[in-house]
Parts: structure tokens; sequence; C-alpha cells
């Protein structure tokens, strides 16, 4: 796995037996751009491997930039980079994805919703949709005393409480949580909102908290936070697939999310109220209040939750699906 060495996912592949190699890059796009392509390239040739996957935006990029289809590629978006960019970047986003389609063998999908916001923006990629998956026997359901024990181990009021975990920025939408939070608390005296994660927008959001809102920081470790959740809440502007959903679900917690990327596909067909348009302020507090003030509500919703992630979530299913797209490549040479 060709990836930087900040943050937490070297540790973690050093953790599966995997082994990470080092590719100096950024998450932004510009000047460093040309050399970052041409470290990744100097990694490809020194590894020779049979296939390169490459995930998100920005290894897609270089990585296409790189291989220009002369080994068996699979570009794996996990949300396009044309719905992230905004201003002038945004055409410039949709010109280039339109054109390095042409170098991936395969394109992988998250969610159907995000195969048809391709179809819809004119990127002619031929793929297949491979749904996220979660390890079932990590991510296991938590009842209420688990919520209890897990409010008291956190430090958190044993009230109403929502969580959404998730790197803070616009991507994610926890602004327009925020926006929401003093009317959710109004409806809801004494109600607990934690933010789980960092990122660029941490600090000014922290610097402008209204009252109950609790800033966790990053974690190792999400599940302690599922299950001190009456309500999981994904705000997002975009998303591919957004794994926190499912490893909420996987927990038994019911979730209010943006109708963006897979989120509707995530929602057993009961929760498909707990769906906001993204951006709806109002829609967040309708849908979070009415699961903080109905615990009948949010528990038939939590057990509905993990039945379909059991159904349809589980990653071996993921895996295999993704092992038979590898072989295909490699059969066919």
């Amino acid at each position: 796995m060709a990836c930087p060495h900040n943050g937490m996912l070297p540790a973690a592949l050093a953790d599966l037996g995997a082994r990470p190699v080092r590719w100096s890059a950024c998450r932004a796009v510009g000047p460093v751009t040309l050399a970052e392509t041409r470290r990744l390239s100097r990694i490809i040739e020194r590894l020779q491997p049979d296939l390169v996957h490459l995930h998100s935006s920005k290894a897609g990029l270089a990585g296409r930039l790189a291989l220009r289809g002369r080994r068996p590629t699979v570009f794996q978006p996990h949300a396009w980079s044309f719905l992230a960019a905004t201003g002038p970047q945004r055409p410039a986003a949709l010109a280039w994805e339109r054109y390095a389609t042409r170098w991936a063998h395969c394109t992988i999908f998250v969610s159907e919703r995000e195969r048809d916001d391709g179809i819809q923006y004119g990127v002619p990629a031929p793929g297949a949709v491979v749904h996220n998956g979660i390890d079932l026997d990590r991510f296991q359901p938590a009842n209420d005393a688990d919520r209890t024990a897990a409010r008291t181990r956190l430090g958190l009021p044993d009230g109403p409480t929502a969580v959404c975990v998730g790197r803070i920025c616009r991507q994610k939408g926890q602004d327009l949580l925020m926006a929401a939070w003093p009317a959710i608390r109004a409806a809801v005296p004494g109600a607990t909102l934690a933010l789980v994660g960092d990122g660029p927008a941490a600090g000014s959001l922290a610097a402008g908290a209204p009252a109950g809102v609790i800033f966790a920081g990053p974690v190792a470790d999400p599940r302690p936070w599922y299950a001190a959740a009456n309500v999981v809440v994904q705000p997002s502007r975009w998303e591919g697939m957004a794994l926190t959903q499912l490893e909420a679900m996987a927990c038994a917690r019911c979730v209010v999310a943006t109708d963006v990327g897979g989120a509707g596909e995530m929602l057993p067909a009961s929760s498909r109220h707990a769906l906001v348009p993204a951006g709806d302020i109002t829609g967040l507090v309708v849908a979070t209040v009415t699961r903080l003030n109905c615990s009948a509500l949010a528990g038939r919703e939590a057990a509905a939750a993990r039945a379909r992630i059991c159904a349809e979530f589980d990653q071996r299913r993921m895996v295999a699906a993704v092992r038979g797209i590898y072989a295909g490549l490699l059969g066919s040479g």
C-alpha cells in the first residue's frame, strides 16, 4: 500500500500484515501534484505490481497520470472529485474525470448513486458497483446497558445524546449540524452533541460552539461513541458511501443522514424518513429531535439497521466482489 505516512493508516496496515510504502502526497491538487505523480511512478516501477488499485480522487489523479493504462488499473473514487470542487476547479475536475476514465480498466463505485452521478455528469466509466462493507465481528450491536457504560467511560452526561463521527471539514457538514443544534437542544433540553474527529474546520467550529456540544477529537476506536449515542447523525454535503454510517448501523444505532451518495441505499426501507436533503437544516432538526424524543422509534430503526447491515454490507461480500474484479482483469491479460 503506497500512502502518506502521517495519520493512522500506516499503523493500521502494519497491524493487518500489509506493507505500507511511503508516498509523500497531500490532499490538495496544486503545483506539487506533478512531483507526487513522479514519486508514485517510481514506486510502481520499483514494486512491479500486476495490478494497481487507486483509492479516492487524489490517488486516482496521480496514479492514472503515472500509469496511463499500461498496467491493469482499478480506480475507486469514494465520491467524485467534481462534487467536492468549487469555483473554477469544478469544471476542471469534471473535464479531468471525463478524460482520465480511458486509463482505468475498471471503476469501482461504492454506491449506485455514485455510478449514477458519473453518468449524469458525462463520465463514461465502465465498472461495477461494490458496496462498502463492515467487519461485523468488530462492530457489534450495543444495548442500553452498553450505552450507559460507554457514557460513564467517556465522561458524557447520562441524557439524550447525538453523535457525529468523521473528519471535521466542509464535506462532512458538521457546520450544518452545529447550525441545527440550538433548535434541537431547545426541543430536547439537556441533549448532548459529540463531534468525534479532527480536521481543518475543527478550530473554527469549536470557537463558536453552542451549549451542549462536545469536541472529542480524533479517536482510534469509534465504537464507544456509537454505543453512547441515541442517534448518530451524518450531515454530509457529498459522499460515496460513508463508512461511519455503516459502522453506526452495525452497532445497532439509528441514523439520521443527508441524502447524498449511498446513504439511502444503506438505510432500511422503514428508516427512509430519517433521510433529509443535503443542506436542509430544518430537516436535520426534525429528524434528530424525533429520534431523541422517541426511544421506541429509535430502537426499532436501530434493530432494522443492524439487520440491514448483516444482510447486505458484510465486509466479506465486498472483499469477494473486489477479488473477482481483480481476477477478471488479470485473467484477461
